[in-house]
């Protein structure tokens, strides 16, 4: 038997989720991994699959949590062995598939990436999804040129999950950060993470009628999409990059094509759920070998699998500050 957090929805399409003691016999079909579950995180997507309508989920019941750490209990397939500590991210788990929400899991073992040395089960999951995200961004950036020397670097909706760690990954790698942020409470926090600048959302939250502004930004990392990503993109320097990775202002983007014809300006889509395995691996020992840990902490609340209706509420609307980590074993 293990314990889970399991969301059902009635005849009346109404959602509701408990915890609950499942027999292990109810583990998804198909997985060749069970994993001793010891950590898992919330996002914004496990929000949804626990609120009104459930998101993504389209099979019930079901148990969400996109990401979880833990140990290998049995297992069918090679690359695996019972004691091996793991991390999952993506891949549609949580949503499709059953997911951390619960002291157990049975995935595919092409899902699962070793635990880098020197990361413990919970860091993981304070890294999560969220984390993971931000890397993958600060990666892209490089990869297209992006340097210290080159100047600020802006991330929009800073004091979210992925922002925060964006923050102190790009301040722990030399860069000046610019945090944009629409909850002025929130500037002790940005500048304890490493931010150099706060901006305040209200500065871009509009575009305006000139598709260039003066070049301002080296590099920038966007939470936000519409409006905000459009006036973002007017003002970069000209042959730097935008990592786009979320849409909490909108899916549309008001922009022309101006910026990506006058001054080179790349925008970058991260896609953090269907990664291949071996940018995963460079991923995560990036991560356990850059991401200062002490600034990572500071941006951690703790809850057990019981609080995890309320917190679903709460970060839809926006009212999760940093990341949780969930002990599924409370």
């Amino acid at each position: 038997m293990f314990r889970a957090l399991v969301v059902e929805k009635d005849a009346e399409g109404k959602t509701r989720a408990g915890v609950q003691e499942l027999d292990d016999s109810r583990l998804p079909a198909g997985g060749d991994v069970t994993v001793a579950v010891e950590w898992s995180t919330l996002n914004y997507k496990d929000g949804l699959c626990m609120g009104s309508g459930g998101g993504m989920v389209r099979v019930w019941p079901h148990v969400p949590g996109i990401d979880f750490a833990g140990t290998v209990e049995a297992s069918d397939d090679p690359r695996y062995r019972a004691g091996d500590r793991v991390v999952l991210t993506g891949w549609r788990v949580g949503e499709s598939w059953w997911g951390g929400f619960a002291e157990k899991a049975r995935v595919k073992a092409d899902w699962l990436v070793p635990l880098p040395d020197g990361l413990t089960t919970r860091q993981a999951m304070a890294v999560g999804t969220a984390g993971f995200t931000a890397m993958l961004s600060v990666m892209a950036l490089e990869a297209h040129g992006l340097v210290p020397e080159l100047g600020e670097v802006l991330v929009t909706g800073a004091a979210g999950g992925v922002g925060s760690v964006a923050v102190a990954l790009l301040a722990g790698r030399g860069y000046q950060v610019a945090a944009v942020t629409g909850r002025p409470e929130t500037e002790a926090y940005l500048r304890g993470l490493g931010a150099s600048r706060i901006v305040p959302r209200a500065d871009l939250a509009e575009t305006v009628a000139k598709p260039l502004e003066s070049e301002v930004w080296a590099g920038c990392i966007d939470n936000v999409g519409g409006p905000m990503l459009a006036r973002v993109l007017g003002q970069m320097k000209a042959d730097c990059s935008v990592a786009s990775v979320g849409l909490a202002g909108g899916a549309d983007l008001p922009a022309k094509v101006t910026p990506f014809i006058l001054r080179g300006v790349n925008l970058l889509g991260i896609n953090s759920v269907m990664v291949p395995y071996a940018k995963r691996v460079e991923a995560w020992e990036r991560i356990a070998a850059e991401l200062p840990m002490g600034k990572l902490e500071a941006m951690v609340q703790e809850c057990g699998l019981g609080d995890l209706p309320e917190l679903g509420r709460a970060i839809l609307k926006g009212g999760v500050q940093g990341r949780v980590v969930v002990d599924v074993r409370r």
